[in-house]
């Protein structure tokens, strides 16, 4: 009996570690978008309060030019996305990029605009769909291209590698997208939408419940997109008894956000969070909180499901409906009728996940059982992570480097090192989850899940890897003290770039603390973070 348990508990932990890596993935293509989103977002919401006071006219040309800059990173979505994957996965970013903006260029998106007929790509016919906004044909599309790449890096001679290496993947990965990933998507959401009208034609609570749940994760895979012209439909035979039900999921977002703001202690979490909540409260965009917060936590998930299928399954048991398409927020509220009773659904949502967030708290830990223990019983008693310096050389705190994605910690908390030697070895036991292109920078996932960002000099990514050579692959194990890359220092500097190296824990928000060694210098596997879990 015990062997059966163990090769459960095994393949659970497993199972688990997979889903901690497809989560990691996700939210650390998304952090760097996060700041875009939230300018965006605040942008997109200052409209609303503007056209809401009367003081701006949706026809003007102001509102055009800021409705522009609110809702570029929106429309490119593809493409800021297919960048940040690639380099995510290892993979060269601009190629991704460009993986995305083949969807949105001219002439592909006139064939949709036009709905051409019999479009064909070597006699196989194409589906055609906009993909202006989506996420989950680039997250398929950029996925396979870093498997294509990797094999690429492998089999072609690597001063060939430069222009065949994009070559190849461009002409392999866009056709492939148009033809398999994008439709795909579709045929799930035609999937999805037939399974709703089902659920409607047989309950409103029932399909309140399940679209109040489920909708915060159809969002995150592009999915809800296939329901919008449901509600379109709607719409035009006297309203629409979906959008309320599925209202309640970024309301319960909404009520998570704040929980999360008034329970974390870590700033850069609280700003995050605060940043997400007004856009999400005023103009329904609520991307800020789902790919800041909900795809990291693990924990946040349940609680908006949980939230959103109990606002959802009361609006759609009162039978709410909606008589304008639109994003639900707060000045979105007149568009639903009757508003009294949709409020409840809203805000039982946002209520509920609140308390949710603020009583079993966001993270898989216990935050509250954490604090205490620091307060009753010091630090000595905390559970702690130990991150040995990867390098030997000088202690500089991270604000004194010229890199404001590192000196405002945008990137996570740690320490810098000015290398006195070009080795960089492994501060812990654990994998590599990332390993730049360019050979300057990598990422390593402990076995207790810190993810460190180990990233040699200021623009150092324009040597494009010269001077540099990695001794592991992405997705190696690794030990303490295992050398995964090697620099030249003299030639890097000879080269006009500095080699101060940010050492930093990308997840540091995870962290009760994250706590820089107080020594001025450091030699390779002296302990240089504490992390207080």
């Amino acid at each position: 009996m015990n062997a059966i348990n163990t090769s459960r508990d095994v393949a659970e932990e497993k199972q688990e570690t997979v889903m901690n890596k497809i989560l990691g993935v996700i939210s650390g293509s998304f952090a760097p978008i996060l700041g875009v989103l939230a300018g965006s977002g605040l942008i997109s919401a200052l409209l609303s309060i503007l056209m809401t006071l009367g003081w701006i006219s949706p026809k003007s040309g102001t509102f055009a030019i800021l409705s522009a800059a609110g809702h570029a990173i929106f429309y490119f979505f593809p493409v800021f996305l297919g960048i940040t994957l690639a380099t995510k996965l290892g993979a060269n970013g601009y190629v991704g990029g460009a993986i995305g903006a083949a969807l949105l260029e001219p002439h592909y998106t006139d064939l949709v605009a036009s709905k051409a007929q019999n479009v064909d790509f070597l006699g196989i016919p194409v589906i055609l769909a906009n993909y202006s906004s989506t996420v989950f044909p680039i997250l398929i599309a950029v996925s396979i291209y870093a498997v294509l790449d990797k094999f690429l890096k492998k089999v072609i001679y690597k001063d060939l590698q430069m222009f065949l290496n994009p070559l190849i993947s461009l002409a392999i990965i866009v056709p492939l997208t148009v033809l398999v990933f994008g439709p795909f998507g579709t045929y799930v959401g035609g999937g999805l939408a037939f399974v709703i009208k089902f659920l409607s034609a047989k309950s409103g609570i029932l399909t309140g419940a399940v679209l109040g749940a489920a909708w915060s994760f159809l969002t995150i895979l592009g999915l809800h997109w296939a329901v919008v012209p449901i509600m379109i439909a709607n719409l035009a035979t006297g309203g629409d008894p979906i959008s309320p039900m599925v209202a309640a999921a970024p309301f319960a977002q909404i009520g998570m956000g704040l929980g999360v703001l008034l329970k974390t202690r870590d700033r850069d979490l609280k700003t995050l969070a605060g940043s997400g909540l007004i856009p999400s409260a005023l103009a329904g965009t609520t991307e800020i909180i789902t790919y800041g917060i909900l795809v990291r936590y693990k924990r946040t998930m349940v609680i908006v499901a949980i939230a959103g299928a109990i606002g959802g399954a009361i609006n759609g048991a009162f039978g709410v409906k909606g008589t304008a398409f639109a994003l639900p927020s707060f000045l979105s509220i007149p568009v639903f009728t009757p508003i009294g009773l949709y409020l409840i659904g809203t805000i039982v949502a946002l209520i509920l996940a609140l308390v949710l967030t603020l009583v079993i708290g966001y993270e898989g830990k216990n935050n509250a059982v954490a604090s205490k223990t620091v307060k009753e019983f010091g630090l000595a008693d905390v559970k702690r992570e130990i991150i040995l310096s990867p390098l030997s050389g000088e202690i500089i705190p991270l604000s004194k480097l010229e890199d404001p994605l590192f000196s405002t910690e945008m990137v996570g908390k740690g320490i810098a090192i000015e290398p006195s030697k070009g080795e960089v070895v492994s501060p812990v036991n654990g994998m590599v989850t990332t390993l730049f292109p360019t050979d300057h920078a990598i990422g390593i996932t402990s076995e207790d899940g810190a993810e460190i960002l180990i990233y040699v000099g200021v623009d150092t990514i324009n040597l494009k890897g010269q001077f540099f050579t990695p001794h592991v692959k992405q997705w190696d194990s690794v030990k303490k003290g295992d050398l995964v890359i090697s620099f030249n220092i003299k030639k890097i500097k000879a080269a006009g770039y500095d080699v101060k190296t940010p050492v930093v824990i990308t997840n540091s928000g995870q962290y009760l603390d994250v706590i820089p060694t107080k020594d001025f210098s450091v030699e390779k596997k002296d302990e240089l973070i504490r992390l207080i879990v």
